[in-house]
C-alpha cells in the first residue's frame, strides 16, 4: 500500500483530483487530495500573506500530522512548486514525486519565472480588485476560486535536490492548443535516465481529459514506493 497526497493547480481545490483520489483506493492504496490555504472551500483564508511557503506548509505539516513516512506526492501544475518544496522541507517522509503537467522548480524560481507571458497574463488577471488574489479563468470549472498572487510570484527555497527520492514521473499533456509553458521541462527530464516521463493525449486538465491513463502512472509509482 502507498499513500499518495494529491496537490491541485491554481484556483483549482482537492475536488480536482478525487475521483482520481478513489480509483487508488480502489486498488488498495491511501489517497489525500488536499486543498491548500485560500483556495476552494478554504478560501476564507485568502489574505495578502498567504504565499508559497504556506502551501508548502500546508503539505508538509499534513505529512508530519499524519505521520506519513511513504508519500508519493502528485502535484498538478502549480502543485509542482508545492510538492517540490514539502518534500524538501520532510524529505523522509516523501518516497516519490509525480508531476502532472507541472513545474518542476529548482531553488530561486518561481512560477513567475518559469511559465510563459500567456499565463503570467493570466496570474495578473482581476487583482485590482484585492491587490493579492489572482481570479479564476472563464473557462474554469465553476468551483474553482481566486488564488493568492504571492504564491505564484515567490521564489522557492531548497535545501537539497530530487535524487534523494526512490522515483520521480513527469506526466506531460501533449494536447495544448499553444504553446505548453511544461514543454521545456518535459524535454530536459525526457533525456534523464532518472525520471520517467509520460506523454499524453490530453489537454492541460490531466485528471478530466486522461484519467484512466494517469491512474497506471500513479499505480506504477506506487510499485516503486
Amino acid at each position: 500500500m502507498t499513500t499518495f497526497v494529491l496537490i491541485p493547480g491554481a484556483w483549482h481545490g482537492a475536488w480536482t483530483f478525487e475521483p482520481v483520489a478513489e480509483q487508488l483506493r480502489r486498488h488498495g492504496h491511501q489517497a489525500h487530495p488536499l486543498t491548500l490555504t485560500g483556495v476552494g472551500e478554504r478560501r476564507h483564508l485568502l489574505t495578502a500573506s498567504v504565499n508559497l511557503d504556506t502551501h508548502i506548509a500546508d503539505v508538509a505539516n499534513f505529512l508530519m500530522d499524519q505521520q506519513i513516512t511513504d508519500a508519493v506526492l502528485v502535484g498538478h501544475s502549480y502543485g509542482g512548486m508545492v510538492i517540490t518544496g514539502a518534500a524538501d522541507r520532510v524529505p523522509e517522509r516523501v518516497a516519490g514525486l509525480v508531476y502532472v503537467d507541472a513545474l518542476v522548480p529548482e531553488d530561486g524560481d518561481s512560477c513567475w519565472s518559469l511559465v510563459t507571458e500567456q499565463e503570467r497574463a493570466w496570474y495578473l488577471r482581476g487583482v485590482g480588485a484585492t491587490g493579492y488574489a489572482s481570479a479564476p479563468l472563464p473557462f474554469f470549472d465553476p468551483r474553482a476560486t481566486a488564488h493568492p498572487l504571492a504564491s505564484l510570484l515567490q521564489s522557492i527555497r531548497l535545501d537539497g535536490g530530487l535524487d534523494r527520492y526512490r522515483s520521480r514521473d513527469y506526466v506531460y499533456a501533449t494536447g495544448w492548443s499553444g504553446e505548453s509553458p511544461f514543454a521545456p521541462v518535459y524535454q530536459r527530464l525526457s533525456g534523464d535516465p532518472a525520471w520517467r516521463t509520460h506523454a499524453l493525449a490530453s489537454g492541460h486538465n490531466v485528471m478530466r481529459d486522461a484519467p484512466d491513463e494517469l491512474l497506471k502512472v500513479l499505480l506504477g509509482a506506487a510499485q516503486d514506493g
